[in-house]
């Protein structure tokens, strides 16, 4: 299944092209606004306007998981593989696919916007924790979404109480990052998104099935 998502986006590359133009636009228009020249932004204004950023490209190309499936395909996936083995494929895929994301879209905003990271370990250690999360979390509300007809709200409905608090800890870690402070500041916080992490990929391996047979 994992393969299959991989082909997928190597043959038509709608995900990752529509998202990088995103991300691309997003940060631009960010910088026509606020009329800045680079390394001028308020630290943060930086750290939380690229946050947003990285969470609406996360909204933006995770609902469309299992929204965009047909039921047709759904009969087809059912037949040739398990319902583990389906949301598994679908997190991984989209674990990749925010990793690429936060990476070049970091690339580029500090290109454009300035980088007054001082601890870059960590705050790529904190977009990896985000990539994970906002995977995770977003891939299990999507399947649920997908089953009712109003699924954009439901996505919202449902991800709202899950994904605040973990963006409110990243971007904390940012801060931390960002300020140079030790590693040792961050720990709590790194291991709190950590364990939602674990929580959200374990439900998501146990309740799915039931949601796939439906």
């Amino acid at each position: 299944m994992l393969s299959k998502e991989l082909i997928l986006e190597w043959r038509q590359r709608y995900a990752i092209n529509g998202l990088l133009l995103y991300v691309v636009s997003t940060v631009f228009v960010c910088y026509l606004s606020f009329n800045l020249a680079v390394g001028r932004l308020e630290v943060v204004t930086w750290n939380t306007l690229f946050w947003i950023i990285i969470l609406f490209s996360a909204i933006n190309g995770i609902s469309k998981s299992f929204m965009q499936e047909r039921e047709e395909r759904y009969l087809f996936y059912y037949t040739i593989a398990s319902p583990e083995a389906v949301i598994l494929s679908k997190i991984i895929y989209n674990v990749l696919l925010m990793l690429a994301i936060g990476l070049i879209g970091f690339a580029f905003y500090a290109f454009v916007m300035g980088n007054p990271v001082q601890d870059m370990l960590l705050f790529l250690m904190n977009i990896m924790f985000g990539a994970i999360g906002f995977a995770s979390t977003l891939t299990m509300i999507s399947g649920i979404a997908a089953k009712a007809k109003n699924s954009s709200t439901l996505m919202a409905v449902l991800g709202f109480p899950i994904i605040m608090p973990m963006i409110l800890m990243l971007i904390k870690i940012s801060k931390n990052a960002i300020d140079g402070l030790q590693r040792s500041a961050s720990y709590e916080e790194l291991a709190t998104i950590g364990g939602i992490n674990l929580i959200v990929l374990a439900l998501s391996y146990l309740l799915f099935p039931y949601l796939w047979r439906s």
